[in-house]
């Protein structure tokens, strides 16, 4: 059976981009992390099915999740060893497993690897941005649910409330989105720093 890295511990506060495709996450995560200089989490997924798409013209699979998710972790290691080599207070994810474990669901009608479950239940994130569908969708070859944005937010919402998992609701437009979030996170890294 495939192994997840383990999350690797840090001091750093990490925060993590979360929500249905197209909603921002990517513009709002490097804009957050460049203001911060923080280190930044990529998204794996784009890019590994990306490739895949352009070779194959094929689409994720269910045994894409644990590749995938092994390539998130690594990516997310990284950034927290970077932070602790120069001193980052703060890691910004562009996503994280529960994300992947979200989308597990949807597309494989209700099946989520225990492997991916476990590396999920064992990950510790401490504010999550959700952000809101009201954000153009922007069609690409990875894209496919423009019609079923308000019911996947409600998956990811549903998610964060039944884990009990700190986040806030970002909507509006890209200046408001990241007014709110700088707010959040200066409150968090001001309660660290004490």
């Amino acid at each position: 059976m495939e192994k997840i890295t383990r999350q690797l511990e840090t001091k750093a506060i990490k925060v993590v981009l979360f929500g249905p495709e197209s909603t921002g996450k990517t513009t709002l995560s490097r804009q957050l992390s460049e203001h911060y200089n923080a280190p930044w989490v990529p998204e794996f997924a784009r890019e590994f099915l990306q490739s895949k798409y352009d070779a194959t013209k094929e689409v994720c699979t269910y045994e894409d999740l644990i590749p995938i998710a092994q390539g998130q972790m690594r990516l997310e290691n990284e950034a927290v060893k970077k932070a602790a080599l120069t001193g980052a207070g703060l890691v910004i994810c562009d996503t994280d497993l529960l994300e992947t474990s979200v989308y597990s669901a949807v597309y494989f009608g209700g099946k989520i690897d225990p492997v991916l479950q476990e590396a999920v239940a064992n990950n510790t994130y401490d504010l999550y941005l959700l952000t809101y569908i009201d954000t153009p969708w922007e069609p690409d070859d990875l894209r496919d649910k423009p019609n079923e944005r308000q019911e996947l937010f409600e998956v990811f919402e549903s998610k964060l409330v039944e884990n009990s998992l700190p986040f806030i609701t970002l909507k509006g437009d890209k200046e408001t989105r990241f007014a709110t979030a700088k707010a959040r996170i200066d409150d968090l890294l001001r309660i660290h720093a004490l």
